[in-house]
């Protein structure tokens, strides 16, 4: 590379310096076609668009003619929910309940009852060993029998003293006797009096004794304190029964016993629907374990205190109607009522939503869908029973066209609209 000499100022030259001719190759633009960059055709995303767009012609197709319906299904209701003020939800507890043990301790030695077993008040239902006890009963017994002795003796000793003071009151005036001896004879006879009113008192305080003993006794035979049934067994024989004291490998109580007669539903119910509720007013109860079973109730009382973690209310309502399949801790649902319900508004009728019911040809009816077709089917219709509607016709389960078309027609296939 050559370089001009000559400047015509002090700061630019006045020419370029020359490139040689191989370098000026180098700044030549390449235009060959195969220079020119690769593109990537997107055959692969044309390929699965054109899939999916064959699937929607293909459901498109295959949906014509089919109008999209809304449907519903046929429940089962009960007429007296009309009469329903409020729920609430609960559980079975019984009023009388006991955990059953005895203010003895021992050793259970005999058990006679298992979960489930009908008790009588006062029956027997274990017995703890009682051999101690009943020793003591028997030395008690003894000891009464020697304070009736002793009374005996004292009584002879009394007669034998007045026997000789009416001696001494006949020969000490006359002079045959000394008067000392009569003074004698009258402190004996005194003496003698206090000796039987003690053995008298000793008899008292040995019968005492004996009664004690004998309640010892008698603790160790654990009765049941009402009729009822056993429902839960806390101790086996051979376990220790220890009242009052959390001793280890002891038990406090043996078993647990329920009136069933005294079968009630507790509901907490919020504190600010308590003002519907009052004293005897009628209820329907339904078990869950029985759900097409309903039992009248009535509201026995209110409890009257609220608890503040929950803002309820604690309410107890009372069967009207036993029933033995009724079991403690069962849970419920109670419906308050506002009126005494009939023994027809108790029976389930078969109920559907109003929009369901169009009429045709001068008759109610509902579309019934199976395998994807709907089926004119006539009704009867009765009250309202809250949203729904009674009808008799068809079955609780069906399926029906919410809001048919005046076009549907019996026998129209149709597609269910998703939710």
């Amino acid at each position: 590379m050559q370089l001009a000499s000559s400047w015509p100022g002090p700061g630019f030259p006045t020419r370029l310096p020359k490139l040689p001719d191989h370098d000026l190759h180098k700044l030549k633009i390449d235009r060959s076609p195969s220079a020119a960059p690769r593109r990537r055709r997107p055959w692969r995303r044309y390929a699965l668009g054109a899939a999916i767009v064959a699937a929607v012609v293909a459901a498109g197709i295959a949906l014509t003619g089919r109008p999209a319906v809304d449907t519903a299904a046929v429940t089962t209701v009960y007429p007296f929910q009309n009469a329903t003020l409020l729920n609430a939800t609960g559980y079975v507890v019984p009023q009388r309940k006991a955990a059953v043990a005895s203010k003895a301790q021992g050793r259970v030695e005999w058990l006679g009852v298992l979960e489930g077993t009908h008790v009588k008040k006062d029956e027997v239902i274990a017995r703890l060993e009682s051999s101690d006890v009943e020793a003591a009963l028997e030395q008690a017994i003894a000891q009464v029998k020697v304070a009736q002795a002793n009374l005996e003796l004292q009584k002879a000793e009394l007669r034998d003293a007045e026997i000789s003071l009416r001696r001494s009151a006949v020969l000490a005036p006359k002079g045959a006797l000394p008067v000392a001896q009569y003074d004698s004879d009258v402190a004996r006879v005194s003496k003698a009096h206090a000796s039987v009113d003690n053995a008298v008192a000793s008899i008292a305080s040995a019968q005492a004794n004996a009664q004690a003993a004998q309640v010892a006794v008698d603790q160790t035979a654990i009765r049941a304190p009402f009729d009822g049934v056993v429902i839960e067994k806390h101790a086996n024989v051979g376990d220790n029964i220890t009242p009052f004291s959390s001793a280890s490998d002891s038990k406090g109580a043996v078993v647990t016993i329920a009136d069933m007669d005294t079968l009630e539903v507790e509901a907490d119910v919020a504190e600010s629907n308590i003002a519907s509720i009052r004293a005897d007013q009628p209820c329907e109860i339904q078990l869950d374990a029985l759900p097409d079973q309903r039992f009248a109730g009535r509201v026995s009382r209110i409890v009257p205190t609220v608890d503040r973690s929950k803002a309820t209310v604690l309410v107890k309502v009372r069967f009207v109607d036993r029933d033995p399949r009724v079991l403690p801790d069962m849970s419920a649902k109670i419906a308050f009522l506002s009126r005494p319900i009939s023994a027809g508004e108790k029976r389930p009728v078969s109920a559907a939503p109003a929009a369901a019911i169009v009429e045709r040809d001068g008759k109610q009816v509902v579309f019934v869908v199976k395998d994807d077709a709907v089926h004119e089917t006539a009704v009867t219709t009765g009250e309202r029973i809250g949203e729904l509607v009674a009808i008799r016709g068809v079955a609780p389960g069906d399926t029906v066209v919410l809001a048919p078309a005046a076009k549907l027609a019996d026998g129209a296939k149709v597609t269910i609209a998703k939710k």
